[in-house]
């Protein structure tokens, strides 16, 4: 295990008692992913102190890929490989007791070239989750959504899950939002008419140990920036601004929302004191991280080539999480240090 991830978990299971999940098989989709192999990892370390332990079910597109993210764990009788598209899924006959729903594709180019997929997967993935957990009566179902389901908000103000959205369906890299919203829909019409216990939380862009070091995020790039000494190369002015968020803060926000939250609700689920533009981002990294030993320089080029959103502010009010007893422990700075020290760790063996 990513020996940081392993460090986040055990913090974790300090904090929370994990007992409930005793006995219980748990689908987590996008298992391999960022927020996925977190989550994941969790309840595995869980699973090795439990007499009782949980199943997890870990659905991946690439067995290959899952062979490697979950190296440490080939050999334990508690992980289960569900190798398979998420639109093909139906259950495999398996009574789910819990499902963390994380797959989704997140490469902002693929917005561009391939929205009708991005609709499609997210969409009939999801239904099918939806129809698994109607069936089988489970008693969680987390779907993961996004801030970018707020639109392109044009001003500062505090967004509280029943703010409006401002998005453009005619404009094509609203495939991701849109299909977001679509899902978020979903969730709350199978919770409404069907009774399944389906969540919905809200994640800004989130940082952490688990990100593969050739990603292309941009936070992911600034890293890379500071860690290879180059300068980071802004191709907008990067005045977007946002909220981020921890890897392991994200966890305990979807343990939160899993104990506490409400079927057929939304939860905002971001560090509130990060907000900060693109460009002051970049130059935390530059002067912070990097040590001042590189620098924010700008290309401006057109952004909708790389499949940027447009200028917007994503000020998320995460007041309703906290209600539930969750508080962020990480701060921007602190989510670089532990994301960096996770890629040196493993590129050092």
């Amino acid at each position: 295990m990513n020996r940081v991830i392993e460090e986040d978990v055990l913090k974790i299971l300090e904090e929370f008692d994990l007992s409930r999940f005793d006995g219980t098989n748990i689908l987590i989709t996008g298992a391999t992913g960022l927020i996925g192999k977190n989550i994941s990892s969790l309840f595995l370390k869980y699973a090795e102190r439990s007499s009782n332990p949980p199943q997890v079910w870990a659905l991946v597109r690439n067995k290959n890929k899952a062979k490697i993210t979950f190296s440490d764990f080939l050999q334990d009788p508690n992980l289960h490989f569900i190798n398979c598209d998420i639109r093909d899924f139906h259950g495999n006959g398996v009574h789910f007791d819990h499902i963390i729903h994380a797959a989704s594709i997140t490469d902002s180019k693929s917005f561009i070239t391939n929205p009708v997929e991005i609709i499609e997967t997210a969409y009939s993935g999801t239904k099918n989750l939806l129809e698994i957990a109607k069936e089988k009566e489970v008693r969680n179902l987390i779907f993961l959504s996004t801030m970018e389901v707020y639109g392109n908000q044009k001003a500062e103000s505090l967004l509280s899950e029943t703010h409006s959205c401002a998005l453009d369906t005619m404009e094509v890299r609203s495939c991701y939002p849109e299909s977001k919203r679509l899902c978020e829909s979903l969730c709350a019409s199978y919770a409404s008419e069907y009774g399944v216990p389906a969540k919905v939380i809200r994640l800004t862009q989130t940082i952490g140990p688990g990100v593969a070091y050739e990603d292309n995020r941009v936070f992911v790039q600034f890293g890379r920036c500071a860690i290879e000494k180059k300068d980071i190369v802004l191709h907008t002015k990067g005045e977007t601004k946002r909220m981020y968020l921890y890897t392991a803060d994200a966890v305990r926000a979807i343990l939160a929302v899993m104990f506490h939250g409400k079927p057929g609700e939304a939860y905002n689920t971001a560090n509130d004191s990060s907000y900060c533009s693109i460009h002051e981002m970049a130059k935390t990294v530059a002067d912070d991280i990097a040590c001042g030993g590189i620098n924010v320089v700008f290309d401006i080029q057109d952004a909708s080539k790389f499949g940027y959103a447009p200028v917007l502010y994503s000020k998320m009010d995460v007041s309703k999480l906290k209600s539930l007893g969750w508080t962020p422990k990480h701060s921007l700075q602190d989510m670089y240090e532990r994301m960096i020290r996770s890629f040196e760790l493993e590129k050092n063996g």
